[in-house]
């Protein structure tokens, strides 16, 4: 793959080249040292992927993120930044404009088997898989049935934000639980579900194994294998299927669904790089459920939510700022 490099440190600059020489099939396409070169290179040399620093001259890696993404020639970006946990909320930003993912700057004299230098390798490798899947772009118990139906929302690619603003402008009395699909790493899930539960008057956090679906408390998917629903009403982690680009992927969690949920469900598909969710949504819709897709005009990424409308899964496709009030009307019935 072609990569771009943003970065204005020359010591994380050279880090990154020697991990990257590691591959023959990778290369240094470009180094941007502040923003608004992102910006530029992007435009006239596209790469496959940018690896994007937070901190930097003149504006930040999310405001690079953010019109990057917004631009004609939108690409895949990775957070590359040191101190991860330190820049968390920084992390959900850039992903909420439009970052896939994040990790570590990998460091000098790490050396192949480093730690740092196999990360930065593994998500890079990831990202490329997203990239060449079909669909890609080179850019119940008792206490659910007692509440409203079930709202299932999967998201990548700018999902964060799109959360925040959903969760956010939903009444503090919604009577309906919230299970959240999002592709994230699992080192960050527990870092979202915090800031995600700063944005809303509900409550938000990590789902764990054999947790409920409750109403007015919204679940995140907070490892790296896909979650389901059993036929217990209860929540599952599990490693199957294993060849799927997307972890956790929305499609087991909505197929899940269809599968084993009682009750009704309300699916959602947000922005997002891929086709991850179109499928399963589509799988509900087929079994009466209302469905939801996010439109163009407000998606940071419109991969999966216009696979979803490619696919007729989608019985409404609504901007961002309606979906909340839709759920809400919903949730009455």
């Amino acid at each position: 793959m072609n990569i771009g490099i943003v970065n204005d440190l020359p010591l994380a600059v050279e880090a990154m080249r020697r991990a990257i020489a590691r591959r023959p099939e990778h290369r240094v396409l470009w180094v941007a040292t502040d923003g608004p070169q992102a910006v530029e290179l992007c435009a006239a040399q596209p790469p496959d992927i940018v690896l994007m620093d937070l901190i930097m001259p003149k504006f930040d890696g999310i405001e690079a993120t953010r019109r990057i993404m917004r631009s004609e020639r939108p690409c895949a970006i990775l957070i590359v930044t040191s101190c991860i946990g330190a820049n968390a909320w920084r992390v959900f930003e850039a992903m909420g404009a439009g970052a896939l993912d994040a990790v570590d700057t990998p460091r000098l004299g790490d050396g192949a088997a480093g730690d740092t230098t196999k990360l930065l390798l593994a998500k890079i490798d990831q990202i490329g898989r997203l990239l060449d899947a079909p669909g890609g772009t080179r850019v119940a118990g008792a206490t659910a049935r007692g509440g409203g139906p079930l709202v299932a929302i999967g998201a990548s690619a700018g999902g964060p934000g799109a959360l925040a603003s959903i969760l956010g402008s939903l009444p503090a009395d919604f009577n309906a639980p919230i299970v959240i699909v999002q592709h994230v790493d699992r080192a960050f899930a527990e870092g979202m579900a915090q800031w995600l539960d700063g944005q809303t008057r509900l409550a938000v956090r990590v789902a764990r194994e054999g947790d409920r679906p409750q109403p007015g408390v919204a679940l995140l998917a907070a490892t790296d294998d896909h979650l389901r629903i059993t036929r217990a009403g209860t929540l599952e982690y599990t490693r199957e299927p294993a060849a799927t680009p997307y972890r956790p992927s929305v499609d087991v969690f909505f197929n899940s669904l269809t599968e084993h949920w009682p009750g009704r469900v309300i699916g959602v598909l947000l922005t997002g790089m891929g086709r991850d969710g179109a499928i399963g949504l589509k799988a509900l819709r087929m079994k009466g459920y209302h469905t939801i897709a996010q439109d163009e005009a407000t998606s940071a990424v419109y991969g999966m939510p216009k696979a979803a409308a490619t696919l007729g899964a989608a019985r409404a496709i609504l901007p961002l700022g309606r979906i909340a009030g839709e759920l809400a009307a919903l949730a009455r019935l």
